[in-house]
């Protein structure tokens, strides 16, 4: 395809902003009676509910209006489809769930553009504790139209680090802790929040210096992968390759301190 011009970006970005603040909307409606919420289990810790489904129906049928050309790639609807052909919308409707089905104020819409695998537009809509997370390719990153760059902090002891534990498949669970193990001692904290997408736009906001997931789908993380390098970051694969849409092991830091990471997370 031919590559994106700014106003192809822009007008991507609006769109997907407007599809994430329509499903916010719907979400905050349906939060306020969260106890007849109806959910079921997709597996023995993952679970979707009909606010997931309703929120990526509102966010299909906005960007389906304004890029009719677009093919959506959804959590729940279509997450068979290949995110990284043609023009695509990799959609988390609601990142969180279980976050949200028991009232935690931790969850959001997670919306990216992306074009032939390239992530040119995202937003993150932080609808429990507010404010818009969005970026297109070459313009830099912003939180409610406010520049935000990453953490300049070169020292891993004052560091602060987001994880996501693997939920999905207890078989990661050794390793996982083993790198938790070394990274713990040589770090200010760790953070486990519930939600990719958030973890990864606090990177980009400066609030974590680092992230880390063993396992993510390409909805969880393909908005926040372009919010933390257009706010100055980096993020990768466990082998400092550069992170594809197609999902899996993902790194995400401020850039300096990144080689550090990987060879804590590596030698663990």
């Amino acid at each position: 395809m031919t590559p994106p011009t700014p106003s192809s970006r822009r007008h991507w970005l609006d769109a997907a902003t407007a599809a994430a603040q329509v499903a916010a909307e719907f979400i905050t409606h349906e939060a306020r009676s969260h106890r007849n919420i109806t959910w079921e289990a997709k597996s023995a810790t993952d679970f979707v509910s009909h606010v997931d489904l309703g929120a990526e129906q509102r966010i299909r049928d906005v960007l389906l209006d304004r890029v009719p050309d677009i093919r959506i790639v959804g959590e729940e609807l279509s997450n068979d489809a290949n995110p990284e052909e043609g023009l695509v919308a990799i959609v988390d409707p609601l990142d969180g769930t279980t976050n949200f089905l028991h009232g935690f104020p931790n969850y959001g819409v997670s919306i990216c553009i992306a074009l032939d695998g390239v992530p040119v537009a995202g937003v993150v809509h932080d609808v429990a504790r507010g404010g818009v997370c969005t970026a297109s390719a070459g313009d830099g990153a912003f939180v409610d139209g406010e520049r935000i760059h990453v953490s300049t902090n070169t020292d891993p002891a004052r560091a602060l680090i987001g994880t996501g534990f693997p939920f999905r498949d207890v078989s990661y669970a050794d390793r996982y802790l083993a790198m938790m193990k070394r990274i713990m001692p040589q770090t200010a904290g760790m953070r486990r929040a519930g939600s990719a997408a958030l973890d990864l736009s606090d990177v980009a906001r400066g609030r974590f210096e680092a992230f880390w997931e063993l396992w993510l789908n390409p909805w969880d993380l393909a908005a926040g992968v372009l919010l933390v390098r257009e706010a100055g970051g980096r993020v990768t694969d466990l082998e400092g390759n550069d992170a594809r849409l197609i999902g899996g092991t993902i790194v995400a830091s401020n850039g300096v301190l990144h080689d550090w990471f990987l060879d804590t997370l590596n030698n663990a």
